[in-house]
């Protein structure tokens, strides 16, 4: 077969039918984006629970599906697919409706001013930190960001000191502690802008309010990526905004955890320490000059559910995660991590569930494996020895019960992982995420002239790449970093097992490219 064959291949099926065919399946969504394929109406019901989130009948997964078709010739979406329009205002320069809607959102969030993102978090991202720290300044990061962060560092030719998150007893990276932060900018003078994330893909949460004094007694601006936290601030039972303790820039992505579109998202400002005008320049750099008008009102719409319906509802989702998790406090072979485990953690977003399969000695991609192909279960992720199941206020009574039944079928297998070998996953994990030495800057090194060399070979080389796990897309290589003996053979075991390990240009990880003549 071709390469033009291989792709005009019928089998492949085309997109737009695989889309519905797979939201026609009896497959529960544990995973982004919150509104689980279920519409919210304009009286703020959804398609199984009113806006007073009424819970008390169960009907089939057919009838709970978020009810969009996918096809083409949908009429509800041909017809309101606009551009710039009169009477529709324009995002690189609102004035009128879409002004009027990013204020709402404002309002709402309690920002002094919001701006629409419809390229997702990355384009808010890159906006923050070009807006903040000015080209080839410094900037203080968490390690464990997301590589968009990395990429708005490369752009700008930024200089990278590091904060770097100890590993909890459960095996997660845990929070960045207030203590590091002021460490790190006294050995480091000059700092120009601090970024962290808060919560994490596993939901940990740092303490914003200490940690924004500290950066701010430095007169500088705290940037947090709150990318999986647009749900905190609307009930007790989830943190805060980080808006509301001190941050000056934050970014959220509505679809991941409220009902709003994939890739729609929100940068919220805090005035003070960024100019606005600095922000819109950017992010008229960044995000598309044709936005979609349907992911903008996707946002509006989200942002009046939330205006009306957002508190009950995530209180009943409160009600929800609590009676899960004291019922999966009984498990034996399987963990759940529960909500008061705070080892390493500052506190915890309690609505990202983390399954554990290492007391049988599973690893979370077999787990996964076994929730999806046995119990239609689709998880957010899988890493190391666990799984993430997203949940949000649009999952319902039924799919929590069909997870309860999974897990109480699993635990009762006592043969589950009695074959496998027990791997210490907390320290597997510590070691591919430790301290990297680096040597230039990520800039540098990926401007250099470049070779490439098989990655057994690479050993004592600086990097011209990137690795990462994916999910959730956290470095553990970066550019310019000299790579570490153990490499090679920890990759070829994660590949083994299943991870999906990308960054490289050589996709099957063969390969890498190195920074030529240097060692």
């Amino acid at each position: 077969m071709s390469e033009q064959d291989k792709y005009t291949d019928p089998g492949l099926g085309w997109l737009d039918q695989a889309l519905e065919n797979y939201s026609r399946s009896d497959i529960y969504p544990f995973h982004m984006p919150g509104h689980k394929r279920r519409k919210i109406e304009q009286n703020g019901r959804n398609s199984t629970e009113t806006g007073n989130v009424k819970n008390d009948e169960v009907k089939t997964h057919d009838e709970q599906r978020y009810d969009t078709q996918t096809k083409c010739e949908n009429a509800d979406i041909i017809d309101i697919d606009i551009t710039e329009i009169d009477g529709f205002d324009n995002l690189h320069h609102p004035e009128g409706i879409l002004k009027a809607a990013q204020q709402r959102m404002a309002q709402l969030c309690g920002a002094d001013q919001s701006f629409f993102l419809v390229n997702g978090s990355t384009a808010g991202l890159l906006a923050a930190i070009s807006a903040a720290v000015p080209r080839g300044g410094k900037i203080l990061i968490a390690r464990n960001c997301h590589k968009a962060v990395y990429h708005a560092c490369f752009l700008r030719q930024l200089q990278i000191s590091y904060l770097y998150p100890a590993f909890t007893e459960f095996g997660i990276q845990g929070s960045i502690l207030p203590a590091q932060v002021g460490e790190a900018l006294a050995e480091n003078p000059g700092i120009q802008a601090v970024l962290i994330t808060s919560p994490t893909y596993d939901g940990v949460v740092s303490d914003i309010q200490s940690i924004s004094n500290i950066v701010h007694a430095h007169g500088i601006p705290l940037i947090v990526d709150e990318a999986h936290g647009a749900h905190f601030g609307f009930c007790d039972y989830f943190p805060r905004k980080a808006l509301e303790q001190g941050a000056d820039l934050v970014i959220e992505s509505m679809h991941k955890t409220l009902p709003s579109y994939t890739q729609t998202a929100a940068l919220h400002l805090k005035y003070g320490c960024v100019e606005p005008d600095e922000i819109q320049r950017y992010l008229g750099i960044y995000q598309s000059s044709s936005p979609s008008y349907i992911f903008m009102a996707g946002l509006d719409r989200c942002t009046r559910f939330m205006e009306q319906y957002g508190r009950q509802a995530l209180e009943q989702h409160a009600r929800r995660l609590e009676a899960f998790y004291e019922k999966t406090a009984a498990l034996q072979s399987l963990e759940v991590l529960q909500p008061g485990n705070k080892d390493g953690m500052f506190t915890r977003d309690r609505s990202k569930i983390l399954i554990s399969g290492r007391r049988c000695g599973i690893s979370g991609q077999v787990l996964s494996d076994v929730f999806l192909h046995r119990f239609g279960l689709q998880m957010e992720m899988a890493s190391g020895h666990y799984v993430t199941a997203l949940t949000s206020l649009m999952d319902t009574d039924a799919g929590f019960e069909r997870l309860w039944e999974a897990l109480k079928e699993l635990d009762a297998e006592k043969k589950l992982g009695d074959n496998a070998a027990k791997t210490d996953w907390r320290q597997r994990m510590e070691s591919l995420y430790q301290s990297g030495e680096q040597n230039m800057e990520i800039w540098e090194a990926q401007e250099a002239p470049l070779e490439e060399i098989r990655l057994e070979t690479a050993a004592g080389r600086i990097s011209g790449e990137y690795i990462y796990l994916y999910p959730p897309g956290i470095p553990f290589l970066v550019p310019g970093e000299r790579i570490p003996e153990e490499l090679f053979s920890e990759l070829e075991e994660l590949k083994a097992e299943g991870f999906e390990v990308q960054g490289l240009a050589d996709y099957s990880c063969e390969k890498i490219h190195v920074v030529g003549d240097c060692k």
